[in-house]
């Protein structure tokens, strides 16, 4: 709107217009007497670009849209291609098999003082109608976890049906969570010769009174060599909340369920807080020393199994995790434990992770901000697969939608663990359970790690 002067007045006298004016005063009237010219607030015209800079505007456009395509592409492709991964569907119901079959669970402990009760009790308190015993293995704990064990058992009035063992030394060739897993099982098989299944747990899983019996059903009715839960993690704190439903979706994302299931395709993957594990199928594979090396036990069994056998992995409200992640600290460490082992220790995997994850994450929302053009709407449409693949898993961790949109975010902080679970593996600090390390596969150290780990 144009803006109007006020009308002047020329004053007789003054300090600009005294007698004998000064030239000061008379350059002030000229200007006043000059027409008015409004004032327009506008961003100069900016200065006409070389060719050069067209050039390399135009470059950073067609970079710009490539990448957004490539993102949209890799969602498309999970959305439409990856075994519906992103379902969050709970394991469904089995018939009851004619027989109930004997069934031994095995938990390798070690300082698991505030789970151990909470899960041994569990287990005792199953309604399962076969024949079932508990085996607990302490392998060297020294905050009183054996005593807890028996006393659980004790209060759920079975102490006749719980064993607890006291773990050997740990051999070399070994990890410790496999080393006290197979004495666990062995002891199965001097307690229970006649058990058909183990069932393999961790010292902090509570599993509600119809776990088992649906595990046992199921294994029997498809004739399966192994059954595994992903169990419920704990989902309260801050971190619990940002970074566990991530942690799901992309362990799903990597071994989508319906392909585990499947007998013609090559994908084999398990959870360890429950697997049910046929006894003979175990036997076959050469028990659990076939993998006494392995970090990632769980899919290393699953693959081991799948071999000869056929395998099921579902998701399921029936087992808990009552594990705390306190901290984003703790998640990391749990990420940086083994993520460098699963990409088989190869720098070239792990830039092509960094790659992948940087296209497929964070390329989306950076584009959709600070991009332009179509590449902006691009990104925008591959952040809104994203995060609608994302929605089912939230809803089964009873979480807000709103969380959606931030699982890039996640996705930083797992790709910080991978690359700092390389930088352990070059620094001679590899994977860790339970304060023991192990700096090289396949080789076992029983002393503290410089850098804690859980």
């Amino acid at each position: 709107m144009p803006l109007h002067r006020a009308s002047r007045s020329t004053h007789p006298v003054g300090i600009f217009n005294r007698p004998g004016g000064s030239s000061c005063g008379g350059r002030l009237r000229e200007w006043a007497a000059q027409p008015y010219v409004p004032i327009r607030f506008s961003r100069p015209a900016p200065a006409s670009d070389s060719p050069q800079d067209d050039a390399g505007r135009r470059g950073c456009e067609i970079a710009g849209l490539i990448l957004a395509l490539a993102s949209l592409a890799a969602w498309l492709k999970l959305w439409l291609a990856q075994g519906r991964f992103w379902e969050a569907v709970t394991a469904p119901a089995a018939p009851p098999p004619a027989e109930w079959p004997g069934v031994v669970v095995v938990i390798p402990a070690r300082n698991e003082a505030e789970g151990i009760g909470a899960a041994v009790g569990s287990h005792l308190r199953q309604a399962y109608p076969g024949r079932l015993r508990v085996v607990v293995v302490d392998d060297q704990s020294t905050d009183g976890t054996a005593d807890l064990a028996r006393a659980a058992a004790e209060a759920a009035g079975a102490p006749d049906r719980l064993t607890v063992i006291s773990g050997a030394p740990l051999p070399s060739g070994w990890v410790g969570k496999m080393w006290a897993v197979s004495q666990g099982v062995a002891a199965a098989e001097r307690l229970e010769p006649e058990a058909r299944w183990i069932l393999l747990t961790d010292g902090d899983i509570v599993h509600r009174p119809n776990n088992l019996a649906q595990l046992v059903a199921r294994g029997e009715t498809d004739g399966l060599d192994l059954v595994s839960l992903m169990v419920r993690l704990r989902c309260l704190d801050f971190a619990e909340r940002w970074l566990v439903p991530p942690f799901v979706f992309f362990f799903k994302m990597l071994y989508p369920f319906a392909w585990v299931n499947r007998a013609d395709k090559a994908t084999a993957g398990a959870a360890g807080g429950c697997m049910l594990v046929r006894r003979e199928a175990l036997a076959r594979i050469g028990g659990i020393a076939a993998i006494r090396d392995a970090l990632i036990d769980d899919c290393t069994l699953a693959a081991a199994l799948k071999r000869h056998g056929q395998i099921r992995l579902d998701l399921t409200d029936e087992a808990e995790s009552l594990r705390v992640y306190g901290d984003v600290g703790e998640i990391w460490r749990m990420v940086a434990r083994t993520a460098y082992t699963q990409l088989r220790y190869s720098p070239l995997l792990l830039l092509g992770t960094v790659a992948g994850l940087i296209v497929t994450y964070v390329a989306p929302p950076a584009l959709t901000i600070l991009g332009e053009g179509a590449a902006r709407y691009v990104a925008l449409a591959a952040w809104a697969i994203m995060s609608a693949t994302y929605l089912p898993m939230l809803r089964f961790y009873r979480r807000s939608p709103l969380w959606a949109p931030f699982l890039p975010l996640a996705a930083v902080v797992y790709l910080g663990a991978t690359i700092d679970s390389a930088r352990r593996h070059w620094a001679g600090v590899g994977g860790a359970w339970k304060g023991r390390v192990y700096d090289q596969p396949g080789a076992s150290l029983s002393r503290q790690p410089s850098d804690p780990s859980p």
